[in-house]
């Protein structure tokens, strides 16, 4: 399976755009992906071992919170994971009155 890591995580994974990992579920798949690149399991994984409120999961382009086994999900070789870190902020716009 090939998990692409979004851009503000990447510092974590090596630089990485994509890793490789063997496994037989999303779950298994996020296993090997933190045990291949530790730092990355603060920013995706509470300290309780829960997927963080924030981390959006799509398998092959479907919402894993969608699917009905979820992260427990089976997955093969050919699937795409892609995580998509929830962004928020910016600034109030206030137009300038005349």
């Amino acid at each position: 399976m090939n998990i692409f890591i979004p851009t503000p995580l990447r510092p974590y994974a090596e630089g990485k755009d994509a890793v490789d990992v063997n496994a037989a579920t999303i779950s298994e798949a996020l296993d090997a992906l933190v045990r291949t690149h530790p730092g990355l399991r603060k920013h995706l994984f509470t300290e309780e071992g829960k997927l963080r409120a924030f981390v959006n999961l799509y398998c092959n382009d479907e919402d894993v919170r969608y699917l009905p086994e979820k992260e427990q999900t089976a997955v093969s070789a050919g699937d795409t994971l892609s995580i998509i870190p929830s962004i928020a902020g910016g600034a109030v716009f206030e137009p300038t009155r005349r």
